[in-house]
């Protein structure tokens, strides 16, 4: 026997065709207009049939027989008890990098989980720069200056970086003004992380200086961001992936002046990916949801 399809995509449909509409349709279930059409896609890859003929929503002849069915059936499919096995359920796995899913993926989760009940997703650990995964992902974070030849990507988060320290920090050392002198530099520890360098930052302020030099680095910039918080030192926060040390008052700037970072966030898959329903729709979920 074959599966019911997700009983989501069935209401979809039938919204979809009752309203001609993917924004009305949106508006009556609550959800967005990109979730329509991978419900669509979703139903049309189950099915094995395209149900819809053009842009303006005309039922094909395939579309038209099936939503009889569907309006017919609707009620009592929602009283049947689910027939999917697992193995049926499409499987997504992301690698993230740690901070970016810590601030950005997972306060926001719960968001793809009611948009796509049945997408069943695991997310592991990608690690920054070097981009080295534990295991093979369906999609990928990945944290650098892009140019990336072996995956198409698409650029997601850019940001801009300001130094900030703990407030104990700055009242030990401080006060700043502006943050870039030579004077004020020597006089902190500066936290160095290949992961944000400092160049950027002393090129903006019309200084050529290396990196600092000795003492611990980090490879993670929410560890970066943690130990700055905890007097650690100076550190360079990003002002998006950083919004809530500076939210919560762990951390604070030292400066009005901002700069661009030369790392960027960028979503990453290997060719044809995008035809599966399941990773288009993280990916275009992914874009709706970040600063």
């Amino acid at each position: 026997m074959n599966h019911i399809p997700p009983i989501q995509c069935l209401v979809t449909f039938e919204a979809v065709a009752r309203l001609r509409s993917a924004s009305r349709a949106a508006d009556e279930l609550c959800v967005t207009v990109s979730a329509i059409s991978h419900r669509i896609r979703q139903l049309e890859s189950h099915l094995g049939l395209k149900l819809f003929s053009r842009g303006d929503f005309t039922l094909t002849s395939d579309g038209a027989a099936y939503l009889q069915s569907v309006r017919a059936g609707l009620a009592a499919l929602q009283a049947l008890p689910s027939r999917r096995t697992p193995k049926s359920a499409p499987r997504l796995r992301v690698a993230v990098t740690p901070t970016f899913c810590r601030q950005f993926v997972m306060p926001r989760l719960e968001l793809f989980r009611n948009a796509y009940p049945d997408v069943e997703l695991t997310i592991q650990v990608n690690i920054p720069l070097m981009n080295v995964t534990a295991e093979e992902a369906d999609l990928v974070v990945r944290f650098g200056t892009g140019g990336y030849t072996d995956l198409e990507h698409r650029l997601i988060v850019t940001d801009e970086v300001t130094p900030v320290c703990s407030p104990a920090y700055l009242r030990e050392y401080g006060p700043f003004e502006g943050f870039d002198t030579e004077a004020e530099w020597s006089q902190v520890r500066l936290m160095k992380s290949l992961l944000e360098p400092w160049s950027p930052w002393f090129a903006a302020c019309g200084v050529t200086r290396g990196e600092p030099e000795g003492g611990a680095q980090f490879n993670d910039l929410g560890l970066v961001y943690d130990a700055a918080a905890s007097g650690f030192g100076v550190a360079l926060l990003r002002l998006k992936l950083g919004a809530s040390w500076l939210d919560s008052g762990r951390l604070v700037r030292l400066s009005p002046r901002t700069v661009p970072s030369p790392h960027r966030h960028y979503i990453c898959w290997i060719p044809g990916a995008m035809e599966r329903w399941e990773c288009a729709a993280f990916v275009d979920w992914l874009q709706q949801v970040l600063p």
